[in-house]
Parts: structure tokens; sequence; C-alpha cells
């Protein structure tokens, strides 16, 4: 009896959550169905979960259900879709195909770069590839940096979904530019398109200033290398985060401008003839800055969320982040307190406005869905809800996004400024002085610049700081602090030739081989800048 009770409570302590849960609607009982990858948040994905099921609900009768796949950041997301991509493609060459799978073959198939004169192989498999229809189990990328979408692209991994030639009214200079400050918005090809605008800045907690005996706000990337900043600094790692990587890429090109300008004053000769120079002493003292803001820095995060959440905690002063997060902590927590404890500030002239695209996966398996829903964020009913208010008509249930639309039309609209939660913002006033050069740092270099940076501030952290708090203490002696910065090392020569040959090495080790060393190097370094820092205290 005894034993039946007990048996009857297990029962009961298991049923109950699904005799009380609210009923809901599935994957199973709606008629359609979207999955879809992406690093966006849970708000993001609420609104846009409510927003396309209502628009696909009026357009069709049909009901839909948005399957959201998140398992991190874009980083992650690109491993993911490489991995079941091969495992998809293996299957189609040796069962479909009857061909023999080899590492040759798995290497060749995503290359863009094979040559005319490529083993018969490798330039069948590619070929293969660019012609099937092969899948990911994936319909949708929707968000992340542009870079982490070229790269899907030169593999093949994401496709033309047709809205280019769907709606050819969309895609010009008065509606979404093909670029802007030097950005590309959209693939020629359609393979990828932006959908929302992003820019960068530094969130900070004004009691935290206080605290700190700091009596202004951060205005500039290098305000927080400022010893002031020691050990208060919120970042996260831009191997694992593409936003922040190309926050950082931003710091690097701010330099490389002050030094174009600095060169041209002193010297007098033309802006062209110093480009080169000024390139390779900007990208020196862009990643000096950034070594002493991670000097500063309390840790370096996986996740690009928690900087801002740690900054509204007090647990950072200051953190650096995308500016949708910054706006949204700064407005949530002024909402909770009544104060302004929390301020986000994007830099003027060291932040370009970069999209965060979308894209139609290879073999979607919901394919006019997938595209439909592209079609939705795209269109002016899915624009407004990245930056009208909560409870406005045609606006987000129960978020503030706080983004800004790519469409140029959307800011057109005087009826709407009210309706805005950012009305003051206009990103193609063209009052934004930065303007991004693709020859200077992205591609092969973009991915070379995160692998450096995470040897100089990552792998070395502890030695970093060891070093910096050393320094600080011996009144930032000139010549400790030149051993820590030296970067030879990391030069931009270096950075073109050996590592990023060392990157995009068929052999994985070669990059292993490589950020051990430099590592090593750095370490070495740091401690010999440490100690001449303790001899200049005695």
């Amino acid at each position: 009896m005894k034993r039946a009770v007990i048996v009857f409570a297990l029962i009961i302590v298991v049923a109950l959550p699904f005799v009380l849960r609210t009923k809901q609607t599935t994957i199973g009982q709606a008629d359609d169905t979207v999955i879809i990858i992406t690093p966006h948040n849970e708000a993001i994905r609420y609104e846009y979960s409510h927003g396309f099921s209502d628009w696909w609900k009026a357009k069709t009768g049909r009901t839909v259900q948005v399957d959201w796949r998140v398992i991190g950041g874009t980083s992650e997301i690109t491993r993911f879709l490489e991995s079941e991509y091969v495992s998809s493609f293996q299957n189609y060459w040796t069962k479909t195909l009857g061909k023999e799978w080899s590492i040759d073959v798995q290497a060749a198939f995503t290359n863009h770069r094979l040559a005319k004169d490529a083993p018969a192989a490798a330039l069948e498999a590619r070929k293969a590839f660019l012609e099937s229809n092969v899948s990911s189990g994936i319909d949708v990328f929707f968000g992340g940096g542009s870079f982490d979408f070229i790269r899907q692209a030169n593999a093949g991994r994401i496709v033309d979904s047709g809205l280019m030639k769907k709606h050819p009214e969309w895609f010009n200079d008065q509606v979404i530019p093909a670029e802007f400050t030097g950005e590309p918005y959209l693939d020629k090809q359609g393979r990828w398109l932006g959908c929302v605008l992003s820019s960068y800045g530094m969130l900070y907690n004004n009691d935290s200033l206080a605290r700190l005996g700091i009596k202004h706000p951060p205005q500039q990337w290098e305000d927080i290398a400022d010893p002031a900043y020691e050990s208060e600094v919120a970042l996260c790692d831009p191997t694992k985060s593409s936003s922040i990587a190309k926050a950082f890429e931003n710091v690097i090109q701010q330099q490389m401008y002050l030094e174009w300008a600095r060169l041209e004053r002193e010297t007098g000769k033309p802006r062209k003839e110093l480009e080169a120079q000024a390139v390779r002493a900007g990208w020196e003292r862009g990643l000096s800055v950034l070594q002493r803001i991670g000097a500063n820095a309390r840790y370096f995060t996986d996740s690009s969320q928690k900087p801002p959440i740690d900054v509204l905690h007090g647990n950072s002063a200051v953190g650096m982040c995308i500016d949708f997060y910054g706006r949204y902590q700064e407005e949530s927590a002024s909402q909770r307190s009544g104060q302004k404890r929390l301020g986000y500030y994007s830099p003027p002239d060291g932040t370009v406005l970069s999209p965060d695209p979308i894209a139609l996966m290879r073999g979607a398996p919901n394919r006019e869905v997938a595209i439909a829903f592209m079609e939705y964020v795209l269109s002016m009913e899915g624009q407004k809800l990245w930056n009208f208010k909560v409870g406005t008509e045609g606006g987000p249930r129960r978020f503030a996004l706080r983004r800004l639309p790519i469409r140029r039309d959307f800011y057109a609209n005087k009826e709407w400024k009210a309706l805005r939660s950012d009305p003051d913002e206009a990103p193609y006033s063209g009052e934004n002085p930065l303007i991004y050069n693709q020859a200077w740092t992205s591609g092969d270099t973009f991915r070379a610049m995160a692998f450096v940076i995470r040897v100089m501030c990552l792998d070395t952290h502890p030695e970093l700081v060891q070093a910096w708090r050393e320094i600080i203490k011996a009144g930032m002696p000139a010549d400790a602090l030149a051993e820590m910065s030296n970067l030879s090392s990391i030069s931009y020569d270096n950075v073109q030739n050996r590592i990023r040959q060392a990157l995009t090495s068929k052999n994985k080790v070669d990059e292993i081989r490589l950020a051990n060393e430099l590592a090593n190097g750095f370490r070495m370094q740091y401690e010999r800048a440490a100690e001449m820092a303790r001899k200049q205290r005695k």
C-alpha cells in the first residue's frame, strides 16, 4: 500500500505540469513551418514570430510556426552549417552520384577559389554542389554580420531568394542601396540582403563612473583605454561574435583615417601617396588602443549580450556593444528606476553603419515560406517592428527592439516620427564621417584581425593584465609601456603574408601552431614589461 501511494505521488508530480500547462500552438498543429537559425535575442524572435504569423495569415489564410534554432553567435552558426553541409553533400556525393569521398573532395566542394587547373575531382565536386539542392535542414539564416554571410555566399551554402527580381522597387538608392558609407548592403547576386542597420558604441554605468572618480562619460574608443578603467571594461571575444569583431574593426579603421589626416598635415603630400603608410600605421595604432582596452577588460565573454547586462548591474563600468543592446539597456534601466543610471554613446567618427543580413539556405526544406519570411522582414510591415514603439499600430507587441531599419524610405515618412522609439536617428543623413574602406580590413584580413586580437589579449590575458597593473603602479614608464605595446609580430605586413597564409591553410595545425607561437611571444613580452615597471618603482 505504501509503495502504491509513493508511485501515485510520483505520477502526479510528473503529470501535473502537463495537465496545467497553457494551450499553445505546436509545429505539428500549424499549416506551415519555417526553420530559422539566428544569433538574434529573444525579443527579436518573439516579435518576428508574431508579426510574420499575422502577415502570413492575412496573405494566405494559413497558420505558420516559426521554428527558431539558437545555438550561439554567428561563429557557432557558421561551424554548425559547415558541418551539416559536409554531411549532407557527402551523402549526396556517395549515394546519389556514386562517387568516392575523400579529404580533397571535402575541401573542394565549398572552395570558391579553386583554380581552373585544379584536380578534376575537385572541380567536379564544386560544380556538383552548386548545382545540387543538398540541405542543412535550415531554411533561413537571419542576423549577424555581413562578413559571415559573404563567407556563406562564397561557399555556396546560401542562394538567391529571387527577391531582388520580384521587388526591384526595393533595391535602389532611395530604398535599400547597394552600399552606403563604403559598406555593402546586399549581395549583387541576391544571395544575402541587408535588413536592418547596426552601429557600435559604449554602454556605461553612471554610478560606476562616479565610484571610479571619472567625471566625463567616454566619448571615444580611446577613452576606455585609460588606466582609470582598469578591470572595469566588459568585452566579448571577437572570434566568437562577429558584431564585436566589427566594433574592433571600426576602432582600427578610425585610427587609419586619423593617421592619414596626420600624415597629410605633416608632409603636405597628396593623400593617395600616403594611403599605404597610413594603413600600416593606423593598423598598429588601432591594435595598440585595443590592447589597452583589453588590458582594462574584466573579462572576454563568448556572448555579446553579457557585457550590457553586466554594465546594467554595475559589475563593469563600461562595455563595448552593438547599438541596440546599448539603447535597450539604457531605456529599460531608466524605466525601472526613473533615473538616468546608464548612458549609451556611439562615437560619430568611430563607427560605420553595417547591415545585418538575411539569406535563404541551399536546399531549404520549406522554401516558399522561407522566401515569404524574408519578404516580410524587408517589407515596410516588417521594417516597422525594428523601431516602432510597443503598442503602436504596426509596432511590436511586447519589446521595443530599438534597431534602425535598413529601408531609406522608412525615415522619409514624417508622420511616423512620433511612433518611433528613436525618432531623432537619421542614418542616411550623411552626418557619419567614418567611411568604411573594404580594401583595408575586409575578407581574410578581417578574420586575421580577430585572430591577432585573440592571441594579443585573450590567450594572454593574465599576463597582459599583470603587466598593465605594474605599469600603472610605476606611473606609466615609457620603456615598459613600449615593451608591452611592441606589435611587430602582428604588423600589417605580417598579417597580409604569414598570418593570412596560416589561417587559410588546409591544415588546421598551421593556425594552431602560429597561435601558440604568437601567444608565447606576447607572454614573454608582457612579463618583461612587468619586470621593467617593477624596477622603476624600486
